[in-house]
């Protein structure tokens, strides 16, 4: 597997000075979809509105992290008809431990699962292993865990349920879709902890 190419300084920089409603303007331009905002995310790390005010924007080249449901069979198909790819996490293998240091993890969960697919062990090892931050399109658990990291994590939603209930991580650096996003990886996050986050494509 190819490891994703830094963001230079001077690019990162450049970007840092805008927000997350300045980017989707400028996207918007550009007549990418949705302006590449994800839509209705919730920011479980920091807090708080009053928190993040003081954390910067984060801005980092995308690791995407497929699940699929447990149990599913290889060559099946994801909740829009199309056909999955293929797996390529190893079974013994921790998902968090294959995440690219100085990248922002995006993980994709199987749609209506009420399990977590990202809590506080995972989220300390990705943490470990210099990931800038998580984005996850499902459920997180272990809230106290995730902001002890620090890091920049959004979801959609909560669990007391470990990813175990329901999902299998199945493959990592695919193309996902969320919320009518489309996400490749080497795409750039930009978190903005008090207006949301913006996926920017790698060719714009």
């Amino acid at each position: 597997m190819a490891q994703l190419s830094p963001l230079s300084g001077d690019i990162i920089a450049q970007l840092e000075q805008y927000s997350a409603c300045d980017i989707s303007d400028a996207l918007l331009k550009l007549k990418v979809p949705g302006a590449g905002y994800i839509a209705d995310l919730v920011a479980y790390s920091p807090q708080q509105a009053s928190q993040a005010a003081g954390h910067p924007v984060t801005i980092a080249p995308v690791f995407t992290v497929l699940f699929a449901p447990k149990g599913q069979p290889a060559g099946g198909s994801n909740e829009n008809g199309d056909s999955l790819p293929a797996q390529n996490i190893p079974k013994d293998a921790q998902w968090a431990d294959l995440a690219e240091p100085g990248t922002f993890a995006v993980l994709k969960q199987p749609p209506g699962q009420t399990n977590a697919v990202c809590g506080g062990i995972m989220a300390l090892r990705m943490n470990v292993r210099q990931v800038r931050g998580i984005i996850v399109a499902g459920r997180v658990r272990d809230l106290d865990e995730l902001r002890s990291t620090n890091l920049p994590i959004w979801g959609y939603g909560t669990s007391t349920v470990g990813s175990g209930g329901g999902s299998v991580p199945w493959a990592t650096q695919v193309p996902i879709e969320v919320n009518g996003v489309r996400i490749s990886p080497g795409d750039v996050a930009f978190s903005d902890p008090v207006n949301g986050v913006v996926i920017i494509p790698r060719d714009k």
